[in-house]
């Protein structure tokens, strides 16, 4: 079932950002760990009205996967330089 699911993502969302399947994903709790914050906070953050965080595919009602492009261009978006702000 997951890996028909995968296919399914593959197909419906891979011409936008080159092919995501073979890209790699995190799980909750990697994110977690990379930006510093609990999975509760991921957690959260998703059933939000809107979703907050980074992108993420809710596969299943318990399983939910974070592409690796998509969690370094999120993280990307929220630096703040000093030497560039005014």
């Amino acid at each position: 079932m997951l890996s028909q699911l995968l296919k399914a993502l593959g197909a419906s969302i891979g011409g936008e950002r080159g092919d995501l399947l073979h890209q790699g994903w995190y799980t909750t709790e990697e994110v977690a760990d990379l930006i510093g914050v609990d999975a509760s906070t991921l957690r959260r953050w998703r059933t939000m009205s809107p979703p907050q965080g980074p992108p993420f595919v809710a596969l299943t009602s318990r399983i939910t996967k974070y592409s690796i492009p998509d969690v370094q261009d999120w993280i990307a978006s929220r630096r703040t330089d000093p030497g560039l702000a005014a």
